[in-house]
Parts: C-alpha cells; structure tokens; sequence
C-alpha cells in the first residue's frame, strides 16, 4: 500500500522523536507550552489592549472635537478667522495626539486649518469623511503614510455654521500596545528562562533514577543479580526501582535454585549410574559368574539326578537376574510407557508400588482410556506421579493414596491425594534443602510441557498434588 506524504512525514517525526533522549523531551515540552502559553496571552492582551485604547481614544477625540466645535461657534458667526485660527492651533500644539484641525463653512468651503498656507492643504481631504445630516459626528479611518488617522467630524451649531474636522493619530495607541508587548515578552522569556532551569532540576531527578535502572538492568542481563536499584523517593518511579528489585531478587533465587538443583541433577545422574553399576556387577555379575561356574561344574556331573538338581538351580539364577535386569530397565524408562501410553505404565509402577511399599493406591482414568497424548506429556506426567508417590512413600507415612487422571480435548488434569502426616509447603521450598528438590523437579517438569502445579497440605492432613496440563494443539 503506498504511502501518503502525511504518513511519511509522521513516521519521520516519530523516529526523530524516538532518538531524543527523556531530558530533551521534558524540556521540550515545558519550553514548548512555556513559549506557547507566554506567546498567546501577548498576542490576547496586545489584541484586547489595542481595541480598548483604540475606543478610548476615538471617545477622547470625539469630545475635543465636540469642544472645539462649540467654542468656535461664535467666532465662526463673527467671522472671525484669526481666532478661529488661533483657537485650532492652541489645541494641536497642547495634544500631539491631534494630527489637524480645519473648519467648514456650511457651503464646503475652508474657513481655518492647521495644515499651513497656500498648497499644503491635502487634496481630497475635505470628501474623505463627510457628515451625514443631523448625525452629531461622524468618524472615518483614513490610511496615510504616517498609519491610520482617524477622521472625526462634529457640527458647529447643528451645522448651521458649518463642520469641525479633527485628525486623530494612533500613534499613542500603537505606542502603548508596543510597550506592553515588549514587557510581556520579557516576561515570557524570564519565564522561560525560570522554566528551563525548573525543568532541568525536575528531569535531573527523574532521569537519573532511570540512568541507574538502566546500568542495574545492564547488570542483571550479564547474571550479575546482586544489582539493586536505588530508591530515591516514594513516587511512581521509586515504586518501579522497587518492583525491579523484587524482580532481581526472585531471579536471583530462581538463579540459586537452578544452580542448586542443577548440581543436584548431576550428583543424582551420579549417583544412578553408581547405583547400576552396583547393581550390575554386585547382582548381575555375580549371577551370571555364578552360572558360568555351574556351567563348568555340569561338564563334570554324570549323575542324572544331580545334573537336574543343578539344571534347576541355574534356571532360578537366570530367572532371578533375568527380573532383576528387566526392573532395572523399567525404572530407568519403562518400556510400557512407549508402548501402551501413560496408563498402562502408570498401572505397572502402581502394581509394584503396592508390593514394594505395602501401600494400597487407587488410580481412576477419565477420558484416556483409549487416547494417546504427546510423548513428552506423557513422560512428564509419569515422572511427577511417580516423584509424588515416592515422597508419600518416604515421608508421608500414609496408608492409603488415590491417583486420578482426567481429561477433556483441552486440559488434562492429574490428583495425587494421600492421607498421611502432611507437611508445611512453604517451609518445604524455602528451608527443607533435602525435600526441596523433589518439589522444583516436580515444578520444573510441569512447566516445560506448559503446566502448572500446585501442592496442597498442613501438618496432620495429608498431602494432594494437582497437575494440569493443556492439551491445546496435541
């Protein structure tokens, strides 16, 4: 799809936005709404300002020229033009605000001005504001080089004796505008110079507990969990300092625990092949070094009677070290289970369990009586079934254990439930190191197929296990 002009230039504004670091950002902003805020309210004021004074000044002019007019009523009645004259000239010398005055007769002719003598008149000047009749003035913005003058006309005795035109500069208004705006936008920038170095201590305490989250983090992703961030003070940021630390402690047990069970692992491993190959060449070997040398001893046995007394003998030998290799393999990886699936191994093991142990254990099966599910759940399963049968063995002191397996087509959901002495969980997993590792392995393997589980017990109350495990996808 092609791009419009717009997307590209916000998506290029986003990646220069994202390669500005958090201080620029926050100075940004505040400098931006500083300057923002400070150049709206000079643009308000200058604007409310220029109108006000404006109004008022056109309410001054209008009253001198109204003035004006009644005290040259009778000198224009007397025709007396050099006071006339005297009089327009006295008021614009005392009000620079005042640009001209001049009179006309009732028939349009110039009778007194302020404009001099002779060709200074301007041409066009007495048809630019006219006054309409019976209006008690009349005002007219005329555009000069010198800026806007405002042109008020008054009647000089109802107009009977003619009209008083008055030429109003703005310059005072523009004057006054201009020097509120200047001290406004010296205010603006003191402001904003305040601002800035508000801002600068403000980011300079939010940036820098985040620079230390930062090198904490940088640690942390080198193993390093004894790194801890600082928690300056009790704001949002210091709550995620501390939430990073708790974090970095869980992982850092979670790293111990690892290791441990780990190191564990490999003595195990150890200890396993130990134990085989103990068993291979105390038992095994024995047995078969027993059978070799009756073997040798049938070369040299005539009799009938005692060649089938050995013959016997022999066979019990290779039948004893025939089941004894036969439940070694089976407890290093039962068969069954690759063959028939996960009940039908978990019923051998219970059925031997049941002789070894001399504990009676009921399993029930929903939903899995002819369904086979992924082979690692299955192993997974078994492993922990049979970690949680060993353990009641060993620890429980139980008469009586029930395993139940249920499944649906999205959740296999496994109980393992006994009636002997319970423990303290929470103790168990942080104190007891000897039982603790049978609990993270039993967790551990629940979580590689996507599992979870929860161990539920008290002292005196017996001890259940549940395991679920979703079978989404398998």
């Amino acid at each position: 799809m092609k791009r419009t002009a717009f997307q590209r230039a916000i998506e290029r504004f986003w990646d220069i936005a994202g390669g500005v670091s958090v201080r620029t950002k926050i100075l940004g902003i505040v400098l931006g709404g500083t300057l923002l805020f400070g150049m709206t309210t000079v643009l308000q004021v200058r604007y409310a300002l220029h109108q006000v004074l404006v109004a008022r000044t056109q309410d001054w002019g209008i009253a001198i020229a109204s003035d004006l007019a009644a005290r040259s009523t009778d000198l224009v009645l007397i025709n007396d033009l050099l006071g006339l004259y005297r009089l327009l000239k006295d008021a614009v010398d005392h009000n620079p605000e005042i640009r001209y005055l001049f009179v006309l007769s009732p028939q349009g002719e110039v009778l007194a001005h302020t404009f001099g003598t002779g060709p200074e008149f301007p041409a066009g000047l007495i048809e630019a504001n006219a006054l309409p009749p019976g209006a008690s003035y009349h005002l007219q913005p005329l555009r000069t080089p010198e800026g806007i003058i405002w042109d008020i006309a008054v009647p000089i005795f109802r107009g009977r004796a003619g009209v008083l035109r008055l030429g109003l500069r703005d310059t005072a208004v523009r004057a006054a505008v201009n020097t509120v705006t200047t001290w406004l936008l010296l205010t603006t920038i003191a402001v904003s110079a305040l601002s800035i170095g508000i801002a600068l201590i403000l980011t300079h305490l939010i940036v820098r507990p985040i620079r230390g989250l930062v090198a904490m983090t940088e640690r942390v992703a080198r193993r390093d969990f004894t790194a801890r961030a600082m928690v300056w003070a009790n704001d949002e940021i210091g709550a995620l300092a501390q939430a990073f630390n708790n974090m970095v402690e869980e992982l850092g047990q979670q790293e111990r625990m690892r290791a441990f069970y780990l190191q564990r692992i490999i003595e195990a491993q150890e200890e396993e092949r130990r134990r085989i190959a103990r068993e291979l060449h105390d038992e095994t070997g024995q047995a078969l070094a027993s059978l070799r040398v009756g073997l040798r001893n049938l070369e040299q046995t005539i009799a009938p009677e005692t060649l089938r007394s050995r013959l016997e003998d022999l066979y019990q030998l290779v039948d004893e070290t025939l089941r004894r290799v036969r439940r070694l393999a089976f407890e290093l990886r039962p068969s069954v289970l690759d063959d028939l699936g996960l009940v039908a191994a978990l019923e051998r093991y219970i059925r031997d369990y049941r002789e070894r142990f001399g504990i009676e254990v009921e399993m029930q099966v929903v939903g899995l009586d002819e369904r086979r599910i992924p082979p690692t759940i299955e192993t997974a399963v078994y492993r922990i079934v049979q970690e949680a049968l060993t353990n009641a063995a060993k620890h429980a002191k139980c008469q009586r254990i029930s395993v139940l397996l249920q499944a649906s087509s999205r959740l296999l959901s496994v109980i393992v439930e006994d009636d002997g002495c319970g423990f303290d969980v929470e103790y168990a997993l942080r104190e007891g190191r000897e039982n603790r590792l049978g609990l993270y392995g039993m967790r551990e393997r629940a979580q590689l197929v996507g599992g979870t589980l929860t161990i539920e017990s008290a002292p005196g109350h017996g001890t259940t296990v549940y395991l679920r495990v979703p079978l989404e996808g398998t």
